[in-house]
């Protein structure tokens, strides 16, 4: 608890090994920020919570003799370490983010089933001159591996950015295609109902002047059935007969009159007309189909 860990803090370092841990008690241990030293040596740990990388105050710490497999992915934010001890644990890498651990001058990593490359980089740390030189290999070795993760990262984005303009490059032509596409059909579509039209207008055009044959060759027997009239500039010799004996009733009848109802009837001329009237009546009621006419005619 709290007060058992202020009481165990002597001056900056706090030692905690040997308590029988299973885990880290962060929250108390990130109220003392004057223990920049901690020792949690010999200990049941098998790992440490994300939370442990914010004790940043930590100058040195002793995680030997645990049986820790792995460390926190962001171990490196404890950019303040200069001393880690991970001695006999169950390692078998570190964190990419070790190699942020600019600050690191001493590093044992002895008696841990490591990469057989890590290893080789770590050495042996039998003294002190050794574990200086495995935090400096270690360090070097990590930034390689972090700048490698890094490239390749770059590259796996640059290759994402290709495949991204690569799609929106096909993406574009195919729109454009479908684009094309869409115009040619319409235009195919406006051609076809010209076409149509300009086909509907020739044949109500030839219907018109079908129907326009027709009705002139219906008007021509028509005409033709009509009897052949003489000209009238030419008259037969018949109606010239009949016009000048018409003429000369019309004027018999005019002086007939004129002799019976005027006063010229006292006239020589007319005397003779008179009496001619009266000779011609005479002679035909003697006639005797004539007379049973004006008697018909009398009795009606």
């Amino acid at each position: 608890k709290g007060l058992s860990l202020k009481d165990k803090l002597d001056g900056n370092e706090l030692d905690l090994s040997l308590c029988d841990l299973n885990e880290v008690p962060v929250r108390e241990l990130a109220a003392l920020p004057k223990a920049t030293v901690l020792d949690l040596s010999c200990n049941n740990l098998i790992s440490l919570p994300s939370d442990f990388c914010s004790l940043m105050h930590l100058v040195k710490l002793d995680l030997s003799k645990n049986r820790l497999q792995q460390l926190p992915l962001d171990f490196g934010r404890l950019v303040n370490l200069q001393h880690l001890d991970l001695l006999n644990n169950r390692l078998v890498t570190l964190p990419v983010s070790f190699a942020q651990l600019k600050n690191l001058k001493w590093l044992d990593l002895k008696d841990n089933p490591l990469d057989p490359v890590l290893a080789k980089v770590a050495g042996d740390c039998l003294d002190e001159k050794q574990c200086k030189q495995a935090a400096v290999k270690v360090l070097q070795h990590m930034k390689a591996i972090q700048s490698e993760q890094d490239r390749q990262r770059q590259q796996k984005l640059q290759a994402e950015r290709e495949m991204e303009k690569k799609r929106e490059a096909e993406q574009r032509a195919k729109e454009a295609q479908e684009r094309e596409l869409r115009k040619r059909e319409k235009a195919e579509e406006k051609e076809r109902r010209r076409r149509e039209y300009d086909a509907q207008k020739a044949a109500k055009q030839e219907m018109e002047k079908k129907t326009k044959k027709e009705t002139v060759h219906t008007r021509k027997p028509a005409s033709s059935s009509r009897p052949p009239q003489p000209p009238r500039h030419k008259p037969s010799w018949s109606r010239s007969v009949l016009r000048v004996l018409l003429l000369v009733l019309f004027c018999s009848l005019c002086t007939l009159a004129a002799c019976k109802l005027t006063e010229l009837q006292h006239l020589p001329l007319c005397v003779s007309v008179n009496t001619l009237y009266e000779d011609v009546v005479a002679a035909l009621q003697n006639h005797k189909t004539l007379q049973n006419m004006l008697q018909h005619n009398s009795q009606q």
